[in-house]
């Protein structure tokens, strides 16, 4: 099934309805691109972005961090350190907002 996105099908077949693809979860919204922190919890991964912001009075840059809460479906192999493309979707709990959608290939 089509999600609106340039992205593959997992060739593993899940029946979590809150897959983007075998369930009924649909994406809206932006997408976002971070590594996966943890992989802790249950179909949650966390996943960072690391960005710089100016900071004028040193007139110098300084790294920020932010950790984003995303749905993991079964059917994604998502391990720490993989490089994930992450879409916005309705809210399934109180912090999770977002759910991964594809594992990208990264210079590992």
């Amino acid at each position: 099934m089509a999600i609106g996105l340039n992205t593959d099908e997992p060739e593993e077949a899940c029946s979590d309805e809150n897959c983007p693809y075998h369930g009924t979860l649909s994406v809206r919204g932006g997408t976002l691109e971070g590594t996966v922190a943890s992989t802790a919890m249950d179909k949650t991964v966390v996943v960072e972005r690391e960005y710089d912001v100016f900071v004028p009075k040193y007139d110098r840059y300084m790294k920020r961090r932010s950790r984003v809460p995303a749905h993991c479906s079964p059917c994604l192999d998502v391990e720490e350190g993989d490089e994930v493309r992450i879409a916005e979707t309705r809210p399934l709990s109180k912090t999770k907002s977002h759910v991964v959608v594809e594992i990208r290939e990264g210079d590992s």
